[in-house]
This record gives C-alpha cells, sequence and structure tokens, in this order.
C-alpha cells in the first residue's frame, strides 16, 4: 500500500486528517514548512518545505498513492502575491507533482468561499456560479486553485474539491479561540438582523469527507471532477449559536448590533487604512466579514450524501460537548 502524503498536515484540517490515517495504520507523509511535533507524533513523516517550491513537492510526492492537498494560505487580510503564491502556485506545483509521480487520486480542500457573491445563500447547491468578484483575496485565489483542480481530473489522475464550511472543534487554532478572545474583549456586533443561517462542519465529519471523497476516486470515481459542499447536518443561526457557546465558556453574550451597510462601510474604511499604513494584522472589520457575519450561507449536501455517503458522525450537539469540554481543558 503506498504512502499518503497531507500538505498541511501539521494545521487543524490537516493534523486531524494524519490523526485518523494513522489510526487505520496507513504510512502518512506530511508537507510543511515548519516541523509538526503533532503529527510525528502519531508516526507520521514530516517532510519540510514550501509548497511555493516545485522541486520540494515533487520530492515530498514521490511514491505516493493519494494527496490530500490541506495547505493554504487562509484569512481574509495579506497580500494577494502572498495568497497567490501559496493557493494558487502551490496547487499547481501539487497537480504537477501528481502528474510526475504518477499518483491516480488527489483530494483538494477548498471552501464555500468560492461562490460567495453578496447574497444569501439558502440550500444551494454545487451548480452555484464561482463568485465574479470576490471581496477577499482568499476566495479569489482559492477560485483559481479549485478551477484547475477540478479541469485536471482525467483518465491519469482523478480529483476532488472538498468545500467544508466553518470548521470547528477541539484542536481549532483560529475560528472558535478568536471568537472567544472577541467575545471577551467585547469588540463583537451583530451584523444584520441577527437571523442569518449558516452552515458549520465539525472537524470529525471533515475529516471523513476526505477520506470517503479518496475511497469513491480510488474505486468508482464517480466523485471525479466535482466539488463537494461539506457541514452539519442542518444549519443554525449564527448569533444564537455563538451566544450559545459564549454562555458555557462564561463569555458575556453578543447583543449590541449594527447593520450590514454600516458594518461593510466601516470594513471599506478599514481595508483602506491597513493597505495605505501597510499594517500587516487583520483589522477587526471588512467587508467580506461583514457579509460573513450578516448573511445566510449553507448549502445543499445532497451530492456528498449520494455520491461520497457523507453521514454525519458527530450531531452538532455533541460536537459542542466536545469543544466545550477541550476549552476548559486547554484553559
Amino acid at each position: 500500500m503506498k504512502d499518503i502524503l497531507v500538505t498541511g498536515g501539521g494545521g487543524f484540517i490537516g493534523l486531524a486528517l494524519v490523526r485518523e490515517l494513522r489510526r487505520q495504520g496507513r504510512t502518512v507523509r506530511v508537507f510543511c514548512r515548519n516541523r509538526s511535533a503533532a503529527a510525528e507524533a502519531v508516526g507520521a513523516v514530516c517532510v519540510q518545505g514550501d509548497i511555493r517550491d516545485a522541486a520540494a513537492v515533487s520530492r515530498a510526492a514521490a511514491g505516493c498513492g493519494t494527496v490530500f492537498h490541506v495547505a493554504a494560505k487562509a484569512g481574509i487580510w495579506g497580500s494577494y502575491d502572498e495568497y497567490h503564491g501559496i493557493n494558487v502556485l502551490g496547487t499547481r506545483n501539487v497537480l504537477a507533482a501528481c502528474r510526475e509521480h504518477k499518483v491516480p487520486v488527489l483530494v483538494q480542500t477548498s471552501t464555500p468561499s468560492v461562490v460567495f457573491d453578496g447574497r444569501d445563500l439558502e440550500g444551494a447547491d454545487e451548480s452555484a456560479p464561482y463568485s465574479r468578484q470576490p471581496l477577499c483575496h482568499y476566495a479569489a485565489t482559492k477560485i483559481i486553485a479549485e478551477q484547475e483542480v477540478v479541469q485536471a481530473n482525467d483518465g491519469r489522475l482523478r480529483t476532488a474539491a472538498i468545500r467544508p464550511h466553518l470548521v470547528w472543534g477541539p484542536g481549532d487554532t483560529n475560528l472558535i479561540p478568536r471568537l472567544l478572545a472577541r467575545g471577551r474583549e467585547g469588540s463583537l456586533r451583530i451584523v444584520g438582523d441577527g437571523q442569518n443561517r449558516v452552515d458549520i462542519a465539525y472537524i470529525d465529519n471533515v475529516v471523513q469527507a476526505h477520506l470517503l471523497a479518496a475511497e469513491n476516486l480510488h474505486r468508482s470515481g464517480t466523485a471525479a471532477g466535482k466539488a463537494f459542499f461539506i457541514g452539519q447536518q442542518e444549519p443554525v443561526q449564527l448569533w444564537p449559536w455563538i451566544n450559545g457557546l459564549f454562555a458555557r465558556m462564561d463569555v458575556p453574550p453578543v447583543t449590541k448590533q449594527i447593520s450590514l451597510k454600516k458594518a461593510k462601510a466601516a470594513g471599506w474604511l478599514l481595508e483602506q487604512v491597513y493597505a495605505a499604513l501597510k499594517i500587516e494584522r487583520e483589522p477587526k472589520m471588512t467587508r467580506f466579514l461583514a457579509e460573513q457575519l450578516a448573511m445566510s450561507h449553507w448549502f445543499s449536501k445532497q451530492r456528498a450524501t449520494d455520491l461520497l455517503g457523507c453521514q454525519e458522525q458527530v450531531s452538532t450537539e455533541e460536537g459542542l460537548d466536545r469543544l466545550v469540554a477541550w476549552l476548559r481543558q486547554k484553559g
């Protein structure tokens, strides 16, 4: 059985995927910029390198039978060149390495942000078009990367893209910790009317979707050349869900509100100021973030159910219990 390569295997999704693969007894390589002690602790082999370095990616992929391309520059602030280098050129390097070493299966971690277009998305499926005017470099570059991955699918290399939305759970170093920090400092505002519903994706369910996609590509191939929305069985009302988490973590609830129009105006202004002053840290509000916090964005998971056999392994309620226990343990 050939090795499995996980790019970005030291991150939240990548590490969870590595742990499950190792639990199943698979031989796993992790490609990341810095050594991942956590990945090595479960028996993965770390290969250090920059995803923008084609030769380094090629060396990492040699002899592998499956590649999970999870590595990406996320967030909503930074230079376009860096986003393009990591998300687009990095993906091209992975595709080239798969071709060079005759890797038959590639599963890419994408994002629903590729279809965000400034309006509510309620039950949208994978026929939704890519955004024509993405409001952040992350979305813009992930559009290009996903398009190139699905278009690369052919008889020699089967590809699929997984679009998990707002991934959360134990091990999260980004979404939930940032929410809690903003909540404790009292800087969060309910944007819009607070009634918007969104998809969230518990980490175990996201890992399952990746593994099922790879299994499909190795067997029937009905998922080849396709993208898949991934999330919990039902969307949640964003702000009540956040406040429910806050209540369990003894964080004051978010009660103050701001209209979407005002939030987007503030975001635009902050974007101009931060860009002009070349401030590297992320503004507390951007136009993209304002839309994310105010609008509904939940998706049909029918394709993932029908073609991949995805089933919710961990419910939202159980996931929240696990998350709170982990957060309390971490202090």
